[in-house]
């Protein structure tokens, strides 16, 4: 039997407003639990919501950087639901009237090939407080400063067909907020989550499995392996006589496993009432017009825009372009290199290779866009190899030098392009290796190109790898066919 799997995805986004949804309360990160939680967010007699002015705008440029609907009037309605984190024993949300309509998220795949995804909505509500499991001895500690943080939760219609496109488009997902600065997007702070309702049918059946939706899933990596095992574990199931049952599940990314976590019925669990402390939300047409005014360049504009203006791949401007503070240090890299292609390589290559090494984010990079620029510099006017340039690079990194001239200088790392130099070397390697001089002239000349490479490799090694590796290939091929 061949499955397809079937995935929706609700996205839930932490905006990066100073103050929270209805109060005055901060949202730093960070602070001492249930510091940052006031009378307002815990819903005490007496007090009234305020709505964040901020919190809507970013709703808005979200609409319209997916060309949704901007509900012109929204309301808010309570979420009723018991959550020891949620003092309130409701939500305050958006369902009958959110103020995101439909829209579109296009995707790319590792093949190259794009897709559409549809947006259902996207609303505006408030966070819960967070339960705190460590150090309780089998109890639980809340932390309420979480409380009253303004979200959009942004709910996909059931149109991605793999764990793999479940991830491109949360990535998208993830480039858009932050390229409009409306979200920090740090999964690890918990600013991005996101909940999975996957399920399972034969191919070429059109009506939908029974869905189980994994709850609050905060990185790329558990996205893809959650979905992947809640999909086998259902087509394991049904294959054995089995029946999926339709509940919420919890992901173990120690033991790469779901568990139930809690029944869910076929119908809404939750009980919505309109909220009697906050008035409609009418949006004027001249915010909307406003606001479009001042979008950002978004993650496609601005790839298509690498591939025409530096003459770079899809691939490579996708990479460079899939976050915001990476597309700024590649374009000022390249601004100081004076070769797009060289400081995409860099930027896509050493550079990200070493981040990830040592789960660095680019913020925490100990090599500037300035400082890999000068690098490049370097290796465009033959100061340097490419071989040299990594270790010169591995310096940067290691705080040994303020520039790559400094530490080229320091360590005598300047690439000898002295003909005479190099050609008093290129003379000694030939005197030493007659037997290799006598095979490469009486070879052919496709086996000389491979031939050559042992000359080379030789003279590299009496320069310590210093040797321009152009003139030394000249050279050679100059005195060898003499």
């Amino acid at each position: 039997m061949q499955w397809e799997v079937v995935i929706g995805l609700e996205v839930h986004v932490q905006l990066t407003t100073k103050s929270k949804i209805f109060s005055g309360a901060s949202t730093a990160f960070g602070a001492t639990p249930n510091s940052q939680a006031c009378a307002v967010d815990l819903a005490l007699p007496g007090t009234l919501p305020v709505l964040n002015e901020q919190a809507v705008n970013d709703a808005i440029l979200f609409g319209l950087a997916i060309d949704a609907d901007i509900c012109r009037d929204s309301v808010f309605e309570r979420k009723n639901y018991f959550y020891p984190d949620l003092p309130k024993g409701y939500q305050t949300s958006q369902m009958d009237k959110p103020i995101v309509g439909h829209g579109v998220v296009e995707i790319r795949l590792e093949d190259g090939s794009t897709r559409n995804i549809r947006v259902h909505h996207a609303h505006l509500e408030e966070d819960a407080g967070k339960s705190l499991h460590e150090d309780f001895h089998g109890m639980s500690g809340i932390d309420l400063n979480r409380a009253g943080t303004p979200l959009i939760e942004i709910v996909s219609e059931p149109d991605l067909r793999s764990a793999e496109e479940a991830v491109a488009y949360l990535r998208k997902i993830h480039s858009i907020v932050t390229y409009l600065g409306i979200s920090d997007g740090d999964m690890s702070q918990g600013s991005m989550r996101c909940d999975a309702n996957v399920s399972v049918r034969l191919k070429g059946e059109e009506e939908y499995g029974t869905r189980a939706e994994i709850k609050n899933i905060n990185s790329f990596r558990f996205v893809e392996r959650a979905i992947k095992v809640e999909a086998q574990r259902q087509i394991d199931l049904i294959e054995d006589g089995g029946k999926v049952v339709q509940e919420t599940r919890l992901y173990d990314s120690d033991k790469n496993e779901t568990r139930s976590m809690r029944s869910k019925e076929e119908a809404n669990d939750y009980r919505y009432f309109p909220c009697p402390d906050l008035l409609p939300v009418h949006i004027e047409q001249s915010l909307i017009d406003s606001l479009q005014k001042q979008m950002p360049e978004l993650p496609d504009a601005k790839r298509q825009r690498f591939e025409t203006e530096y003459g770079l791949s899809t691939y490579d401007a996708s990479l460079l372009t899939a976050e915001r503070s990476i597309a700024d240090f590649f374009e000022a890299c390249s601004k100081v290199a004076g070769d797009a292609k060289l400081a995409a390589n860099w930027v896509n290559g050493e550079l990200s290779a070493a981040l990830n090494r040592e789960g660095k984010a680019l913020k925490d990079s100990p090599v500037s866009a300035e400082q890999l620029g000068g690098l490049i510099v370097r290796i465009r006017d033959n100061s340097i190899s490419g071989k040299i340039a990594k270790q010169v690079f591995e310096a940067l990194w290691n705080d040994d030098g303020q520039s790559a001239d400094e530490v080229i200088e320091a360590k005598g790392l300047k690439q000898v392009s002295d003909t005479g130099a190099l050609e008093a070397m290129v003379d000694e390697v030939i005197a030493a290796n007659p037997a290799q001089v006598e095979q490469f002239r009486a070879a052919d000349d496709g086996k000389r190109k491979k031939l050559i490479g042992f000359f080379v490799g030789q003279i590299m090694k009496a320069s310590k790898g210093q040797a321009n590796p152009g003139m030394v290939n000249q050279l050679l091929n100059k005195k060898l066919s003499d």
